[in-house]
């Protein structure tokens, strides 16, 4: 029997009662804390400010004189855009958009993102994360069925991150035929299983564009849409980026081009059905602005899924890159001090991605302590260069840094 000392100063039994009462409340409490719907974590609510008007602005002397070269001799075509907080500092667009129609390049051409798409599948998933319809911790056996006994310990994050195992499209046998071959997303996941993990999950990282596709059939599973469909409901129908969604060979696209033996040739068989969340986007430079502005002010995902998102998630024992510090792996997104990469160098860090697919070479880049966005977007896939030195140039010239004169070797 339980006994309360007497000296307590209350009757046994109304002692008894209170400490019942109190652990009735306490588990109650408890309980209801287990069993209430979670509310979504906040995400900023208040429209942003208004699009900045799509005409030309030059006022960033470097990079146009450089520009201004490059345009003229070809050595660039494509366009450019900086801006640091709401204000465009740069916007210009140079040479052809489609050589054999003579159609020249606009402000508002459209480009082919390739690789740049991973952040908009990246942000779908954690923005379903915060609305408690899953979490990056998830199995991804939980959402694809039947799976694969290897993949029983494979998490969402590990597909966000490029550490899961699963090899890389372009890291299978009969690529060459799988590159030029339309798929649907159901047909990929399937050929996806039939290859065993190139490492465990979570011990190293290794580029995989097999993995975003795999994020868009949970995308596609938890929501009973398209991953597309999704996108444009979640993001750009409301931000009203209405240049920006699948890429399916309409009218408006820029024509890729490749540097080949015989000159400058089209690539106009994107087939981008096989990286169809990995690498499907068009977009404007003005509609990326308008993404990376509501990206990084916090109108696109919670506070805490944007952290996740621009963590660096790879091992700790993943090594430099050619001898270099390595970028830090985020949520299809990167980080690095880019402008180590150019002379003379400067060291701030930088959110960014690149893409090159089908005669196209981009890299958007944010520096988040100055607020100030680079885009840059060309339809020729041999221009790795100058796009990255262009990226540095315009990023350095907009934060007051040294102007680069060259990438660094």
């Amino acid at each position: 029997m339980f006994n309360v000392p007497r000296r307590a100063g209350n009757h046994p039994r109304l002692a008894l009662g209170i400490l019942a009462g109190l652990f009735l409340l306490v588990v109650g409490l408890v309980g209801w804390g287990l069993i209430r719907p979670a509310s979504a974590p906040e995400v900023r609510s208040e429209p942003l400010p208004p699009r900045p008007p799509v005409e030309v602005v030059e006022t960033l002397p470097g990079l146009k004189g450089q520009l201004d070269h490059w345009g003229a001799t070809g050595q660039f075509t494509g366009g450019v855009l900086v801006a640091r907080g709401d204000q465009v500092l740069f916007r210009q667009v140079y040479g052809p958009a489609n050589r054999e129609e003579g159609r020249a390049m606009a402000l508002n051409t459209r480009f082919r993102l390739a690789s740049i798409s991973k952040q908009f599948t990246a942000a779908a998933i954690l923005r379903l994360q915060d609305e408690g319809k899953l979490s990056v911790d998830d199995p991804v056996c939980k959402y694809i069925q039947p799976c694969p006994a290897a993949w029983q310990p494979i998490r969402l994050r590990h597909l966000l991150s490029h550490t899961s195992g699963i090899p890389d499209l372009m890291a299978r046998p009969g690529w060459g035929v799988r590159r030029v071959t339309p798929a649907t997303p159901a047909e990929l996941t399937e050929d996806s299983k039939r290859f065993g993990l190139q490492f465990e999950p979570g011990t190293k990282v290794r580029y995989n564009n097999a993995g975003f596709n795999l994020l868009g059939a949970v995308v596609e599973e938890i929501t009973g849409m398209g991953l597309h469909d999704y996108l444009r409901q979640a993001f750009f129908d409301p931000l009203g980026m209405a240049d920006t969604g699948y890429d399916d060979g309409g009218p408006d696209m820029a024509m890729g081009y490749a540097n080949l033996v015989g000159g400058i040739a089209p690539q106009p068989k994107a087939n981008v059905s096989i990286v169809y969340a990995a690498g499907a986007l068009y977009s404007t430079l003005d509609d990326l602005l308008i993404w990376e502005r509501a990206l990084h002010r916090g109108h696109i995902l919670s506070s805490d899924s944007y952290r996740q998102m621009i963590a660096d998630h790879a091992p700790d024992d993943t090594p430099d890159e050619r001898g270099k510090p390595r970028r830090l792996w985020g949520y299809g997104i990167y980080e690095k001090a880019l402008g180590r990469q150019v002379q003379p160098a400067f060291d701030d860090n930088q959110i960014f991605h690149t893409g090159s697919w089908s005669g196209f070479r981009n890299l958007m880049t944010y520096q988040p302590d100055e607020d100030v966005t680079v885009i840059v977007l060309s339809n020729n896939y041999h221009q790795r260069e100058a796009v990255f030195l262009l990226s540095q140039q315009g990023m350095a010239e907009a934060l007051g840094r040294d102007f680069p004169t060259v990438v660094a070797r």
